[in-house]
């Protein structure tokens, strides 16, 4: 065989297994965002839990929630306010100097009338999986709801229930569109999570002592 005949054969393999990676890679990251996406749920009829798991999305200048995140605390009040439950749970990366995720949602609830008893802070929520098996293995839940934008709950869903907690999701956004960014990312993170759980990954901080009192 000639050499250009040799080159084209190798790139079709290489075309026909770049075609197979991507096929697994979409099909593992549906199955995820359709495994428990029947547990979606409008905030009205949200069933009653413990507590909301609120997820950080980062700060504004100010140290202001960022307004994604403004947006799911404001579900999360929502959620408090009507009984659906008796604490709120965020949890957000406070790793780096000057940037306290938690600290600010805290303030931002008790600003809208959520007493400072009825928030919790996890300040080793460096990612959504941290979050959810640190909220189940540190803060003891067996059972909650899950507050963050729809894009991102399938996710978080996903990991939750895999790890131990019951859990039902609120999309903060919900009626509004998704940018495609954000549905580009999540193809990727999806299959991420499913590796995490299947591993069964540590958490990246494995401080294991709840808050004692509200910061």
């Amino acid at each position: 065989m000639k050499a250009g005949g040799t080159t084209r054969v190798w790139v079709r393999r290489g075309l026909g297994l770049l075609g197979l990676g991507l096929v697994v890679v979409l099909g593992l990251s549906q199955f995820v965002r359709l495994r428990y996406q029947g547990r979606i749920v409008p905030l009205a009829v949200a069933p009653e839990a413990p507590l909301a798991l609120v997820f950080g999305a980062g700060l504004a200048p100010g140290a202001v929630p960022s307004p994604v995140l403004a947006q799911r605390l404001d579900a999360a009040i929502a959620l408090w306010r009507q009984g659906k439950v008796r604490a709120l749970l965020v949890s957000g990366d406070n790793s780096a100097p000057f940037h306290d995720e938690t600290r600010a949602m805290r303030r931002y609830l008790v600003a809208h009338g959520v007493p400072d008893a009825a928030v919790l802070g996890d300040e080793a929520g460096l990612s959504t999986y941290d979050s959810c098996l640190r909220a189940h293995t540190v803060f003891g839940a067996d059972r909650a709801v899950l507050v963050t934008q729809r894009f991102h709950l399938s996710r978080a869903l996903f990991i939750a229930n895999s790890v131990g907690i019951d859990a039902w999701g609120v999309a903060a956004d919900e009626g509004r569109a998704t940018p495609w960014r954000y549905t580009l990312r999540e193809t990727l993170s999806r299959v991420l999570a499913l590796a995490m759980v299947m591993l069964e990954v540590e958490p990246g901080s494995l401080n294991s002592r709840p808050p004692t009192a509200p910061r």
